[in-house]
């Protein structure tokens, strides 16, 4: 009797914590929901995807022909980075910034979800300075470069001054402050530590020789080296007005880029576009859904029953883990998300064929109950953890949307294993207590005869 209760007891409370999370899940679509006391505060919105709610798409390529630091994967983090930030500061929510490469050529990926001005979205990428530091070239470099510029070839490179490893990527903090003899604007540049240590070698080795600063590729000043600097701290003067200035601060505390990038693709999904895929995705949840349900009602009856309720709180809990992760929804995630429903149908499968072996074997229906589920665990954990396996792979070698498959499928998979060993059994022994739930023709399968009592 007592095992009875607690039986009772444990699947209340998980048909309670079940009814909580499918009122927080969907209470996006159902106002009533989120008047609950306690429900609205702690729901929030799904993150969308760029391909569910429409958006810009930008694709840059990173230029590392000038590029003097040892890492080029360093500096590509350090971009994503500061293009994350820039983004932000402009208040577009939850940009998606991912690095992607091919051979030699690194590219940085940009979703940036609800924002259909592609132009202001290329400027709040592209204003984003690039600070550099140089050095003058060895003079025998400098003679043969200019000789090559006057027969005539093309020369890229700078003919005076070649780039040194310090960049904005070294750089803490800037700060407009004004000359005290001419009362002209000036920016007060302070690096890291690791940065300071660069600068303090590169003015050791140019003392009495200039050194070159530059935004974006273009030079701003040219200063000459009087001595070692120590601590970090630099002046940029030029040209500009207060105002110029005051934008380069808030520029470059924004993030200057440790690489230059370029643009190489864009594009733009229009909201309508984004509303029709996400009605299409529901639409397949809700298909899938049914279809799997009817059949498992069908073939496997009162565990088939027991089967669609643990169904529906494994998709509770999944959707408000996507909420509270947040997951970004995509259109390949919800993919993920329906093949997981099915992997969760499958391990319930598996222990369901294994009771009806037990009960043809004549044994009673909880110790049926109790061998179906150990005799199934193996191929479970074994399927599963295959599973997890091909997630994780997905996720760390693929871009944008395998990784939106391979996250839902993979956390699909953890929430189905606790959902077919913890909620279906504990459902399966409490449905016994009963007369009706102690019929063995319930646990039968599809058109196969009753096993006798």
């Amino acid at each position: 009797m007592n095992g009875t209760f607690r039986l009772r007891i444990a699947a209340i409370l998980i048909l309670v914590v079940g009814m909580i999370a499918g009122a927080v899940a969907v209470a996006d679509f159902v106002p009533q929901l989120a008047a609950i006391p306690g429900i609205g505060a702690v729901t929030r919105p799904y993150r969308l995807g760029l391909d569910l709610q429409g958006g810009t798409h930008l694709l840059y390529r990173a230029d590392f022909s000038s590029f003097a630091g040892a890492s080029p994967a360093e500096a590509m983090d350090g971009l994503r980075d500061v293009i994350e930030r820039r983004v932000n500061l402009f208040g577009v929510t939850e940009p998606v910034v991912q690095v992607e490469r091919s051979g030699d050529e690194y590219r940085l990926a940009v979703e940036l979800a609800g924002v259909r001005d592609i132009n202001e979205a290329i400027r709040q990428i592209g204003e984003t300075p690039f600070l550099e530091f140089k050095e003058p070239r060895p003079e025998a470099e400098t003679q043969a470069l200019l000789e090559r510029a006057q027969n005539g070839e093309e020369v890229i490179e700078d003919p005076f001054f070649q780039p040194t490893e310090l960049t904005g990527r070294y750089l803490e903090r800037a700060d407009l402050q004004f000359d005290p003899t001419t009362n002209a604007p000036l920016i007060s540049v302070q690096f890291t530590d690791e940065g300071a240590a660069l600068f303090e070698v590169i003015t050791a080795r140019n003392v009495g020789r200039p050194i070159g600063i530059y935004l974006d590729g273009a030079p701003l000043s040219t200063p000459v080296v009087s001595e070692t600097i120590t601590g970090g701290r630099a002046q940029i003067t030029g040209q500009f007005t207060v105002a110029e200035a005051r934008e380069l601060v808030r520029r470059l505390n924004a993030g200057a880029l440790p690489v230059p990038i370029t643009l190489v693709n864009q594009q733009t999904v229009e909201a309508s576009l984004g509303k029709d895929s996400l009605q299409k995705s529901l639409a397949a949840v809700v298909v899938g859904f049914l279809a799997v349900a009817v059949f498992m009602l069908f073939w496997y009856r009162l565990p088939g029953l027991i089967a669609v309720l643990a169904l529906v709180i494994y998709a509770a809990i999944m959707l408000l883990l996507f909420k509270a992760i947040p997951v970004t929804l995509t259109a390949a995630g919800i993919a993920g998300f329906i093949l997981s429903i099915g992997m969760a149908v499958d391990a319930n499968i598996l222990i369901f064929e294994r009771m009806r072996e037990e009960l043809e074997r004549g044994r009673d229906l909880p110790a049926a109950i109790r061998e179906g589920f150990a005799r199934a665990w193996t191929s479970i954990r074994d399927s599963n953890v295959s599973s997890l396996i091909t997630a994780l792979i997905l996720y760390w070698l693929g871009q944008s949307a395998v990784r939106g498959f391979a996250l839902t499928l993979g956390i699909g998979v953890l929430i189905s294993m606790l959902s077919a060993i913890t909620v279906s059994r504990t459902f399966l022994f409490a449905a016994l207590a009963p007369r009706l739930g102690r019929a063995r023709w319930l646990f039968t399968s599809g058109f196969a005869r009753g096993i006798a009592s």
